[in-house]
Formats: C-alpha cells, structure tokens, sequence
C-alpha cells in the first residue's frame, strides 16, 4: 500500500510566518546526554507500568541518543482518518535500551514495538495498519480511529538523520521526507515522491521567563516541563542558579542576556519581574525582535505610562501590538502556578492561533 502525503499541516498567520508542528527538541543534538526511558532488557515488547517515554514530544533527542549506540527504528503516522489521540507526524523512536514517544492511547505501541525490533533485525520497512481494513483486528482502537504507520530503520551515519539533527541543533527548520527505504531532508519545503511522505520540523520553542520571584520560577519551571528550552534571566541575580530542572539561567544586564539567549520567532518572553527599570529594558529588546509572544505581569492601572514610556523610547505601534498585559490567560487565579499556567497557556494559544487570545489584548 503505498502513502502519499504532506504532514503535518502548515498555515501562515498574520504576519506571515509559517506555523507548523512545534515539537519539542531537547540537548542530545548539543552533545548533553538525555536518556527519554530506557529498560534493563528489550529481549520481549516492552510494557512499562508508566508509560513516561510518551511525555517527550520531539523524537529528535531520542533518535540522537539511539543513533550514539547503533541503528534506530523510527514509526511515524503518515495517515489518520476519523480522528484519534495523536495526529499525523506524531512519532516514536525505538533504539537499543531506548523507548520514547507514543501514536496511541496505549491502543497499538506494544505491537507497533514488535514490529519496530524486527524492522531493527532485517531492515525491511513496515507500513502497519491499525482500525479499518487492519490484518490484525483484534487489537481494537478505542476511539474508532484508522491509523497507518511506517517504520524504518535509520542508521547511525544516515545523512537524512544527520542533517535533522544538524539543523535542529541551529534552530532551523527541517522537512523530512521518506518512503521507508529513501529518505531526505531538507530546509524548505518540496512535493513528497511517489510513496513518500512529508514531516515538517520546528526548532524546539523556546521560553524566556525574566524575574525572580515565585511567579517567575513557576513560569519557568512549568515551562520546561511543558517542553520549552527555557530561561531564567535575573539580572544581578544570584551567583547559584535556581533549582529548577531542566531550565538554563543567565544574570547578565537585561539587553545583554536576551541577545546572547537569542529572540527568534519559535522564542516566547514572560517577564515577571518587580523591577520597572529591568522590565523597561525588556520591552526594548523583545518587542521589536522576532519573537512573536511577549508578556508583562503587572498591574492593569499602571499599564498607560509604562506603555507610554515604551513608545516614547522608540516603539512602534505594530511593536506594542505583540504586547499581552496583564500578561496570561484570564483564569482568575493569582498564586504563582496558577499564573503559570495561564502564561503558558497563552504562549500555547499564541503558537497555535487560538481564539482565547482576544480577551487580553492591550488597550493602550
């Protein structure tokens, strides 16, 4: 059966930038060791109690860490129909004493692992079908949904798997493209051949929390565990970084520490400091850069002048316009996870163009 198509969909919002998949790309490309799960033994289809391999969404750290020990399986969803839990793109990776990313709800992983290790023994690629019109109808989808999948085997010194993780380690975008057997990647998008499919790879987001208070450090923290590479930035700040897995720290001045982090336009900025001096300079240096999220905490009443200030020291209104104050979704709560996670639910809603942002645009 061959699969011909382009996944996942990409637009282009207001200001012309091309949203796809974002999909979270962790250190191993920067040759920082991130294990996703690994097992004692892979001798029978794995079935962990926890499924926690399933909680990274990018398969690019997995395939890095696989690739360093020997050849990879990669099972990709190249077509979905009547809906299901994971979209088209979603992935896993499959390596010696390595697990990471699920398609399902836990419906067809144990079988999709089998076949992944065969795939691993004799290299032939597999094209499985699961729901509608699948040879093994006893393993039932629960949604109701028709998944096809591919497997391949990737070696260590495939050059497709090599420019992926090349460009993800630039914070470029990837196009990969493969029918099981050949395999491409590119930077720019190009018409799958005949059997091929299309998978199109963001650089991972990024989040750039300013502040030290507790608000800051929940925003942060929350972010790295909703697979965001994120910064704290506090400048003057302690010589000891925060305990907070998973979340780098710079204490530089304020313009000093955005331009060496980089603000590019997979990059979100949530500055949730005290100091209207730090947050000043934070404003000049995020709105008028790539960036397509900025957020202030702050009250409401004081909004007016600190936007007055900003356009007065040279802002534009189009600047401004990126603008989210008071920074967050309006969920009401104000302890400190509790703005977490309106900020990241609005730094969510802004990637993906989410009708929830109109309730907190800035009247200025």
């Amino acid at each position: 059966m061959d699969i011909a198509i382009r996944a996942p969909k990409t637009t282009t919002d207001a200001n012309g930038t091309r949203q796809g998949l974002n999909i979270r790309f962790l250190e191993p490309c920067r040759g920082v060791k991130v294990e996703p799960m690994t097992t004692d033994r892979f001798d029978a289809v794995s079935a962990p109690a926890w499924p926690m391999h399933g909680m990274v969404e990018d398969a690019r750290p997995a395939l890095s860490t696989a690739l360093s020990r020997g050849p990879a399986a990669l099972a990709t969803i190249t077509h979905l129909g009547g809906g299901g839990p994971r979209p088209v793109g979603a992935q896993m990776v499959f390596g010696e004493k390595l697990l990471s990313g699920f398609l399902s709800g836990g419906c067809i992983e144990a079988d999709v692992e089998g076949h992944a290790r065969a795939c691993l023994e004799d290299g032939v690629p597999r094209r499985l079908v699961y729901g509608e019109g699948s040879p093994w109808p006893d393993i039932r989808l629960l949604c109701g949904a028709r998944i096809e999948i591919l497997v391949e085997r990737i070696e260590p010194d495939d050059p497709a798997a090599r420019t992926l993780l090349d460009l993800a380690a630039a914070r470029a975008p990837a196009f990969w493209l493969s029918d099981g057997e050949k395999r491409l990647c590119v930077e720019e998008p190009q018409a799958p051949w005949a059997g091929a499919f299309e998978r199109a790879f963001d650089p991972m987001p990024r989040l750039v929390v300013l502040g030290g208070d507790p608000t800051a450090l929940a925003t942060a923290s929350l972010g790295a565990q909703a697979g965001f590479e994120t910064w704290l930035v506090r400048s003057k700040g302690p010589t000891t970084p925060p305990p907070l897995p998973g979340v780098a720290y710079r204490r530089e001045p304020v313009a000093e520490a955005l331009s060496a982090i980089g603000l590019d336009r997979w990059t979100a900025v949530a500055i949730c400091g005290h100091d209207l001096e730090h947050d000043h300079e934070a404003l000049m240096a995020a709105l008028p850069s790539p960036a397509p999220y900025v957020g202030l905490l702050g009250a409401r009443r004081r909004l007016p002048e600190r936007i007055d200030r900003a356009r007065a020291a040279g802002l534009t209104e189009r600047d401004l316009a990126k603008l989210r104050a008071p920074i967050g979704l309006d969920l009401g709560g104000k302890a400190p996870f509790e703005v977490a996670v309106a900020v990241i639910g609005e730094i969510m809603a802004t990637r993906h163009g989410q009708p929830a942002l109109e309730r907190r645009v800035v009247e200025a």
